[in-house]
């Protein structure tokens, strides 16, 4: 992973008190347009108190985000990354890249060798720092993965996702070249202005880009990378 500066006045810390616990809690909510169920104090608690990874990030004293992973079973060397967000004030400043080091370095403390992790397969920021920026490894499209879900962001849309994998120790995984690639996949360059300004363009883009890479799945091919111009790349599988 590239190596990024942590800018001035920024920290991450551990929730260890219940005051922290709630803040965190606050701080996802108001990321997700709202939702205090995502990630409720009572489990949040439970989770740091078990020995999962469960931070806040700090612009000075004023908590800016959270980031919460829990581990896999044993033999898998492996630990989920449920949540992460930043306030919106904050975003666009390399701070999901300085949490994700951050979490990169706890687990390897561990023993841990890969970290997964879901995201929706229509936001092109997010495909863009998990598959260039990161060099994750694409494992499987869930359609729907989750359901129904009541939050700002998600109110009203189908919740699929793509899951990736973080081989921690590894070099990145490289974009495809060109010659590599069979098939792409295009997705907007703007998901959520689309959910609140057009939802029947927003939907109408979810079964396609859905049918579009369910059918090359089928076919044997796997999402080897991502464009910013052309969006997913496939290739053939091993």
């Amino acid at each position: 992973m590239p190596e990024t500066a942590t800018p001035p006045g920024i920290d991450i810390r551990f929730l260890d008190t219940v005051e922290e616990v709630h803040r965190a809690s606050e701080v996802l909510a108001e990321v997700w347009g709202g939702d205090r169920g995502g990630m409720p104090p009572n489990l949040l608690r439970a989770l740091a108190h078990a020995g999962n990874y469960a931070v806040g990030l700090y612009d000075e004293e004023r908590m800016v985000g959270a980031s919460v992973a829990f581990f896999a079973e044993p033999a898998a060397r492996s630990m989920h990354s449920h949540i992460t967000g930043v306030l919106p004030d904050h975003q666009s400043q390399g701070l999901g890249r300085v949490l994700k080091r951050h979490q990169q370095e706890w687990a390897l403390a561990r023993g841990v060798g890969h970290i997964t992790w879901t995201f929706d397969p229509l936001v092109a920021r997010n495909a863009h720092f998990n598959l260039r920026v990161l060099g994750t490894r694409v494992t499987e499209y869930l359609v729907n993965h989750y359901g129904p879900m009541d939050d700002g962001v998600n109110r009203g849309d189908e919740t699929d996702r793509i899951m990736v994998s973080w081989a921690l120790a590894a070099p990145p995984v490289p974009t495809p070249e060109d010659e590599r690639v069979v098939a792409s996949v295009e997705i907007p360059h703007d998901i959520e202005i689309l959910r609140r300004e057009t939802p029947v363009d927003a939907a109408v883009w979810r079964a396609h880009v859905r049918e579009q890479l369910v059918g090359h799945l089928a076919e044997g091919l796997v999402i080897g990378g991502f464009d910013d111009a052309r969006g997913y790349l496939l290739v053939p599988g091993r």
